[in-house]
């Protein structure tokens, strides 16, 4: 693993200084506020997709994760080296290697990572040609002093760490769900590169409303998993000593209009982690999460003293009272989902979401594993 040096020693004039300055606080009753220590243990939680064999391999998403915490290896690596089980499997179509590609078949990838201990983050979007995205965002964070490389420079700067870089990353299946979802497409309505300068804000909004629609006849069709629509994969640990880290990646909406970065990449929507409380990670509809910059309020419930389950329930709250009204039902309920994967620094966690039920009434999970080991848990609905 690739580490920055650790800051250099203070010397002994300003140790003096320090100490004296916070003894002077002391005798005046003010000091610093300090995390108070809690017994931890190690737990790893993520999305549903994280408990899946995967490849013919013998270990899922959170074991492989929980393994390596519990024999010593420092929690990110550790949560990285699990969703590369999922960045590289061609069969889950919403995250790495063969995930859904945007309007022109291109498969374009987010992904960021926080380390509670080391106070780093990184993160890459609309990064193509590297099935591992979340790798190269934690070689954001530990070689650049930047959080978030975009496009051309993401992959650029991949390419100089050397990453290798392939030209297309669809698989035949995804390129063939690409092409049926082309196909229903009005050609009229279809952005292709040689009319992009002509198309006009409205002509845009058409096509996305259009896209969206068409994408969820193919899932209700089963020709894709509905749950890939916005399918993500987002992963958070904690070992023995209540180091807290997350990581999130995602190949992002199905279809998109090219350039559309969503929740995923970005710090406090996709992710957000504190050492001293906990971290939150989020999948569903990206824009809602962005305009909230719910993952980043979980964890502020956390630290206001909330449990995982309220924390997350309160971001739902919010989520929905900023929710515009053609995102609405009839009942004035999100006509989209979101889910939150909330961990305490204690090990405690919950998934929650809009919906705890699929499309098709069947109960939804999150992935955890622990010292009972690997397992699903039922994610519970805010609405039902």
């Amino acid at each position: 693993m690739i580490d920055k040096k650790s800051p250099s020693a203070i010397n002994r004039r300003t140790f003096i200084g320090v100490t004296s300055a916070i003894g002077a606080m002391a005798a005046s009753g003010v000091g610093p506020a300090i995390a108070q220590s809690r017994s931890s243990r190690p737990v790893v939680i993520s999305s549903g997709n994280g408990f899946v064999h995967r490849n013919g391999g013998t270990e899922t998403c959170v074991e492989r994760a929980y393994r390596m915490i519990t024999e010593g290896t420092d929690v990110l690596e550790s949560l990285i080296a699990g969703v590369n089980i999922v960045e590289l499997d061609p069969e889950d179509t919403s995250v790495g290697y063969g995930g859904l590609p945007d309007a022109w078949g291109r498969v374009t990838l987010d992904s960021c990572c926080m380390h509670g201990p080391l106070k780093r983050a990184g993160g890459v979007a609309a990064l193509q040609g590297v099935r591992t995205p979340s790798n190269v965002a934690k070689a954001v964070a530990d070689l650049t002093d930047h959080h978030l490389l975009v496009d051309k420079g993401a992959q650029d700067f991949a390419r100089q760490m050397g990453f290798s870089i392939e030209e297309d990353l669809n698989t035949e299946r995804s390129r063939q769900r690409y092409l049926e979802w082309r196909r229903r497409i009005d050609p009229s309505h279809y952005p292709d590169p040689n009319r992009q300068a002509q198309l006009t804000p409205d002509a845009y909004r058409q096509f996305a409303r259009e896209s969206i629609a068409v994408a969820e006849d193919m899932a209700a069709e089963g020709l894709i998993d509905p749950e890939h629509l916005y399918g993500t994969i987002n992963c958070n640990g904690v070992n023995s000593n209540g180091d807290v880290c997350g990581v999130t990646t995602t190949s992002g909406l199905a279809w998109k209009i090219p350039g559309r970065v969503g929740d995923s990449p970005i710090l406090g929507a996709g992710l957000y982690v504190s050492n001293n409380h906990g971290a939150a990670g989020s999948t569903g509809r990206g824009e809602a999460n962005l305009y909230n910059l719910a993952s980043f309020l979980v964890v502020e419930e956390l630290r206001r003293g909330a449990d995982p389950k309220d924390a997350g329930m309160t971001a739902l709250q919010r989520i929905w009272e900023n929710t515009e009204t053609r995102l609405l039902n009839e009942n004035r309920e999100p006509t989209f989902n979101v889910n939150f994967y909330v961990l305490g620094k204690d090990g405690r966690h919950a998934g929650v979401a809009f919906y705890g039920t699929s499309t098709n009434g069947s109960r939804r999970n999150y992935a955890v594993c622990d010292e009972n080991g690997g397992r699903h848990e039922p994610i519970e609905g805010l609405i039902r």
